[in-house]
């Protein structure tokens, strides 16, 4: 029994993932589905999800007896034989317009079945991993709480508990399934940008001058101006602080000024300086880490640790790299001991980074391998600690026409810092995917080529937080 027994479009569990992510392209998704390739890091997502799934397969294994599940009646047929685990069911209910797929349904000592799924995830408590539990719980039909195996390990229930938000997506959905017209949503930069309906989307948030497409205007702050009248970038751009209400994710002073100059940005490709950038005498060193979420334990692992002291140049690019995650405290130990020697070597060392990610790993790291008492952590993590972020400096400072204030947009811009990375299609993701590339390559020639790509990509980040530093300084006179 296919899906074809369903009248109209069936609601899935695995529609929550959309419906959280988009209403628009959970629409889509159903009444004008797009063809889209995965990309090279969601393929790598996908795998190591698949791969953690067969890990649990194979430890049910050893306890249980497994059969494969060929179809819906197939599922059915393995309940009412009292199979004691049945691996990749399949649930429908007709009259309620569902279907399910989960992973495992495990026999339960009443005689009933559990739905138990593989998740990546650290975290049951996430919404999208709620309402699909919640869907098989429902189709199921009874009481008994959901199981998810998390990747770090941890087997986690759900239960009773999360039965609102399944009735809220299904209403919702239903509700979503009934339009004749795809629904309207707001514009966010970091969704829609890797979304497969990304292009038909930003030509009507364009065509409309939506505010949402102002980097720091929140799609809810958006409907709130909307209903004063607010409803294009230049009307807002004309606004003055003192006519704007409070409103959610728009409140203060402070923020209605960045708005409004944001606004004037987008319309006039200018740079509007707020304060003067601040930034502190010493030597600089540029510091960027690459690193690994997807390992064995969940625990992420620094592969490189990139710095760029004085110099500057490609050929004084420095780092500490560990080829896996056996050489993780080896690679720790090695960055710590090269910012050591810097301290040594220059008279007051500034470690510049963009964004407070590689602060948070140094103490993530320091709390690992129990070193937050040794003398260089709590000198990176103390009261004078050299560590300096200029994505503070430039959001304290600055308001740029962009969309996004990532190193990548700030720094690639002709008009505004102009430095291009050597490798086009390189970032964060694309470093991740090419090191798991390295894990699996078996000719030592093909892996230093991996190698000294990332390394390259490394650098180039390490340059271009140099070349942000010299541009902002017109900005501190």
């Amino acid at each position: 029994m296919g899906i074809s027994i369903f009248s109209h479009q069936p609601i899935k569990a695995s529609d929550a993932s959309l419906w959280i992510y988009c209403a628009r392209r959970a629409w889509l998704d159903k009444q004008q589905p797009s063809t889209y390739v995965t990309d090279p890091f969601n393929q790598l997502l996908i795998d190591a999800g698949l791969e953690h799934e067969a890990t649990i397969l194979a430890k049910l294994k050893n306890q249980y007896p497994i059969i494969r599940a060929e179809s819906f009646e197939h599922t059915l047929t393995l309940m009412q034989q009292g199979v004691p685990v049945i691996y990749q069911g399949r649930l429908f209910n007709e009259s309620e317009n569902l279907v399910g797929y989960p992973d495992f349904l495990i026999r339960h000592e009443s005689g009933e079945y559990q739905p138990a799924d593989a998740k990546l995830s650290l975290n049951e408590n996430k919404k999208n991993i709620q309402i699909q539990l919640g869907i098989y719980r429902y189709l199921l039909g009874n009481q008994l709480p959901a199981i998810v195996f998390l990747g770090d390990g941890r087997t986690a229930f759900l239960g009773n508990e999360i039965d609102g938000i399944v009735d809220e997506f299904i209403a919702d959905m239903r509700l979503l399934l009934d339009l004749q017209q795809q629904p309207a949503v707001r514009y966010s930069h970091s969704k829609c940008r890797v979304c497969p309906y990304h292009a038909q989307c930003l030509a009507e948030f364009k065509a409309n001058e939506d505010p949402s497409l102002l980097y720091g205007i929140h799609g809810r702050a958006t409907d709130h101006l909307a209903d004063i009248g607010i409803t294009t970038i230049a009307q807002l751009a004309l606004c003055k602080i003192e006519s704007l209400p409070d409103v959610p994710h728009l409140k203060g002073h402070q923020r209605k000024h960045r708005a409004i100059l944001q606004a004037q940005s987008s319309l006039t490709n200018k740079v509007f300086q707020l304060n003067k950038a601040v930034l502190p005498e010493g030597t600089w060193i540029h510091f960027d880490i690459e690193n690994n979420p997807l390992t064995q334990d969940r625990d992420q692992h620094v592969y490189l640790w990139g710095l760029l002291p004085p110099g500057y140049t490609r050929e004084s690019f420095n780092y500490s790299w560990s080829d896996n995650e056996s050489a993780d405290y080896q690679g720790w130990l090695s960055f710590l001991q090269k910012i050591e020697a810097y301290r040594v070597q220059f008279t007051s060392v500034i470690l510049a980074h963009y964004s407070n990610h590689e602060k948070a790993t140094i103490k993530k790291y320091a709390k690992r391998y129990a070193m937050e008492n040794h003398s260089t952590v709590t000198w990176l993590l103390g009261e004078d600690s050299p560590l300096f972020d200029l994505q503070k400096v430039v959001l304290d400072c600055l308001v740029l026409p962009l969309q996004s204030y990532s190193l990548k947009d700030i720094c690639k811009h002709p008009n505004l810092v102009n430095f291009q990375w050597r490798n086009e299609e390189s970032g964060s993701q694309w470093s991740i995917v090419q090191f798991h590339r390295f894990l699996s390559e078996s000719s030592q020639i093909e892996k230093r080529k991996l190698k000294s790509a990332i390394l390259d990509y490394n650098c180039d980040d390490v340059m271009a937080t140099r070349q942000l530093e010299i541009w902002l300084r017109r900005f501190s006179l």
